[in-house]
């Protein structure tokens, strides 16, 4: 059967940290066994970017969306541009939206409205939503609470609290973590507290790299290291572990293969 393949549920290839060696970096991945990835957009034209790696390289996919960094540049025009994007074959999700109130680099009105307005979005297409969340509990609570039953998405790099963990995972949202849980024994608790059915794991590279590799570039081959982090936290196999996220992945962005690992 051989180890399970990986999938990176959220990264970003398209960052200018990987224009000397992009190819090089997925061809790392695949040797690491990430056969499948998602770069995420943080705006309009990294959407187009992402969509033309995703078209260019197989296991590959797209999103499009307006980061809440980004959220000062939001629009209705912007949000028609990011609804035509997200026609692409490629694109499997919308995003990231979601809310900053660490960094503030955008009004709290325009990325509570980003944010609403992607989740609209998804209600329409079908898509699910990628939520960045910090220092934001209880808004992002209160948006993933109303959307309950008619949006669906994922809590990327998780980091919040209890209470927006319940929230998301009573209105069936997916929880992704990172390379942080390698190195933040607090997050400890909450890994364990997601389901099986409901946990993702990302490298959000080139950013949050993971132990062993902290303070390094990050990409997308660092996610088995992400992986084995996940599976010590909750006690179980790196072998189960991803076997279970991958099939969480490609269930959660509707891209389903054969489940038989053995020829991949």
């Amino acid at each position: 059967m051989g180890t399970p393949p990986l999938f990176d549920s959220h990264l970003h290839l398209t960052s200018a940290r990987f224009d000397e060696d992009r190819r090089e970096t997925l061809e790392r991945a695949r040797d690491a066994g990430v056969i499948e990835l998602v770069t995420v957009a943080t705006n309009p034209e990294d959407a187009r970017r992402a969509i033309r790696l995703a078209e260019a390289e197989d296991g590959v996919w797209a999103t499009a969306g307006l980061h809440p960094h980004e959220a000062a540049d939001f629009s209705e025009d912007v949000l028609r541009e990011i609804e035509e994007l997200a026609d692409s074959e490629t694109v499997v999700a919308l995003g990231e939206t979601g809310l900053d109130y660490h960094y503030d680099h955008a009004p709290r009105d325009l990325q509570l409205a980003n944010f609403r307005a992607h989740m609209e979005l998804g209600e329409r297409t079908g898509l699910p939503v990628i939520v960045h969340s910090r220092k934001a509990d209880a808004d992002t609570a209160e948006i993933v609470a109303e959307f309950e039953g008619r949006a669906t998405g994922v809590l990327h790099c998780f980091t919040a609290g209890e209470d927006l963990l319940q929230v998301g995972l009573d209105a069936g949202w997916l929880v992704s973590f990172s390379g942080i849980v390698s190195f933040a024994s607090e997050l400890a608790p909450l890994v364990r507290a997601v389901p099986d059915e409901r946990l993702l794991i990302e490298t959000d590279s080139p950013y949050l790299a993971p132990v062993p590799k902290r303070g390094r570039r990050n990409e997308p081959a660092f996610v088995a290291h992400t992986c084995e982090a996940v599976a010590r936290l909750r006690e179980t196999s790196v072998d189960d572990t991803a076997r279970l996220t991958t099939a969480n992945a490609r269930r959660f962005y509707g891209v389903q293969r054969d489940p038989d690992w053995s020829d991949r």
